[in-house]
């Protein structure tokens, strides 16, 4: 894990405000290793600059509290939302992404590159969706 640390990866001021603790189970812990050592650095060299997570690891509590989907990757450690700080430049890393051929489950571009959902597991479907 060279550009990105789990503490960032479970990060949440809402599971502070909340009393909850968002440590990873050791299994989720591997997950999210995976997904910075196969995804996330890679797609940091490539890009050369900055990309911050903005959402990663989530407790099942987290998860209903911020709204996420039952049996979101989130809960599992395999998926992280990030940005490059501006629409536009999202935009271009999801054109990277796609160009990088990383092996990921599933990219969602977010309200029109607002951030990207990034995600990599056991099937790596390689999904490109977007969700207006």
């Amino acid at each position: 894990m060279r550009h990105f640390t789990l503490q960032e990866l479970t990060a949440s001021p809402t599971a502070a405000l909340h009393g909850l603790d968002n440590t990873p189970p050791c299994e989720a812990e591997r997950h999210l290793e995976a997904l910075v050592e196969q995804v996330l650095d890679p797609l940091r060299e490539a890009w050369g600059r900055p990309i911050y997570v903005t959402s990663g690891y989530r407790c099942p509590a987290l998860n209903r509290l911020v709204g996420g989907v039952e049996g979101s990757q989130h809960t599992l450690g395999q998926a992280a939302d990030i940005t490059a700080g501006k629409p536009a430049d999202n935009q271009r890393l999801l054109r990277l992404i796609k160009r990088l051929r990383l092996p990921v489950d599933q990219v969602i571009d977010e309200r029109h590159g607002a951030w990207l959902h990034v995600s990599h597991g056991p099937r790596n479907r390689k999904q490109f969706l977007h969700i207006p």
